[in-house]
């Protein structure tokens, strides 16, 4: 992995990059947040590690700015402030995980790893387009073909769901999970009974389904 250490310490930024160098990643390092942040941006980087106390621009704030810019990549803050409300303040900044100085480095290696394991997390535009099909996730609108569709919310979240994935079958479990949040089987018909109102604002004017029902799996929008 590439690695970014934003440490003003410079032992702890030596120790800290010598070990990881050891473990086969390749890394970079900054000791102020001005020249973490000017790093951070180039790009390139599978985890940050961001020390909470730097010079000129604080770890806070330089994930905030990662953040706001829509930088995803993953950030383990370290510090000497392990309150919680410190905790608090470091995961709510943006950062993925928290670490209190003094530590283990096979700890931060662990977290490290466990990080880069993660799947990159996926930055969405406010309009999912899926064929004649248009939903922008901020105005809460749907256009088929320039024609205006209005749904309930929760079609509304399903449409989102299904367009979110094209030409990907959603099974009912999964759209009980990601739309009504239930972790289980109700055993109900309900997502059946809302794509099939779906489906009737949808299709109105249109010789065309716009969704797929794959026998024996699920659902699929078409046209992705």
């Amino acid at each position: 992995m590439r690695i970014l250490i934003v440490e003003d310490d410079e032992e702890t930024r030596g120790f800290i990059a010598k070990g990881l160098e050891q473990a086969g990643h390749s890394v970079a390092a900054g000791s102020d947040g001005r020249e973490g942040l000017f790093l951070a941006t180039g790009g390139g980087f599978d985890v940050l590690v961001v020390d909470r106390m730097l010079p000129w621009l604080d770890g806070l704030s330089l994930v905030k700015a990662l953040r706001a810019a829509g930088d995803a990549t993953p950030v383990l803050m370290l510090t000497a402030m392990g309150g919680i409300s410190d905790r608090v303040d470091g995961l709510e900044s943006g950062a993925d995980d928290y670490l209190v100085k003094p530590f283990a480095f096979s700890e931060l290696a662990a977290r490290i790893n466990a990080l880069g394991r993660r799947p990159a997390a996926r930055v969405e535009t406010h309009q999912l387009i899926v064929g004649d099909t248009v939903l922008d996730l901020h105005r809460r609108t749907v256009e088929r073909a320039g024609m205006r569709v209005t749904l309930q919310p929760r079609e509304f979240a399903l449409l989102a769901e299904l367009m979110r994935n094209p030409r990907r079958v959603m099974t009912r479990t999964m759209l009980l999970e990601r739309v009504w949040d239930f972790d289980f089987d109700p055993k109900t018909n309900i997502v059946d009974t809302h794509l099939s109102r779906l489906r009737s604002k949808l299709n109105a004017g249109f010789a065309e389904d716009a969704i797929e029902t794959v026998r024996g799996a699920g659902y699929m929008m078409r046209g992705g």
